[in-house]
């Protein structure tokens, strides 16, 4: 069983109120092998939202607290993407999961390369909030470029 990024299987919770869908990840879910969250809606946020990056460091400087999210307008939801996070976790453990497909260079989701906070394109190498948290809880997290 996996988690997969909701938005990876149509759902409209990207935060330009559109998906990402991805036609494995979706196979997957229709196969009944996978469990949709959306850790940014988990934690409150609103679809549409504006656009959101780390600024200061990553998903792990986010979760020490030495790093915050902030949107493109300069509000900070990191305690939106902490909370969410957190829900994903529980939802990976009540359900036995070990596995993750989560959207690419998200500040929540993206696995081993994010962007930077500047909201100019720029990526560099780290993890998105959620994707961190389950990785330091021993669930293996990849991207859907990956599958």
């Amino acid at each position: 069983m996996y988690l997969i990024s909701a938005c990876l299987c149509g759902v409209n919770c990207k935060y330009s109120g559109e998906n990402n869908l991805n036609e494995k990840a979706l196979k997957l879910f229709n196969q009944n092998e996978a469990i949709l969250v959306c850790p940014e809606v988990l934690g409150g946020l609103s679809t549409p939202r504006a656009p959101q990056e780390i600024l200061g460091g990553t998903g792990e400087d986010v979760i020490n607290g030495t790093a915050k999210v902030i949107s493109e307008d300069g509000q900070d939801s990191t305690k939106e993407f902490i909370k969410g996070a957190e829900l994903v976790l529980d939802i990976a453990k009540r359900c036995s999961v070990d596995k993750a497909i989560l959207k690419a260079k998200s500040p929540s989701c993206g696995c081993r390369e994010i962007y930077d906070g500047s909201f100019s394109g720029k990526k560099i190498v780290g993890n998105g909030v959620t994707a961190e948290l389950l990785i330091k809880n021993n669930i293996k997290v990849y991207s859907e470029e990956e599958i």
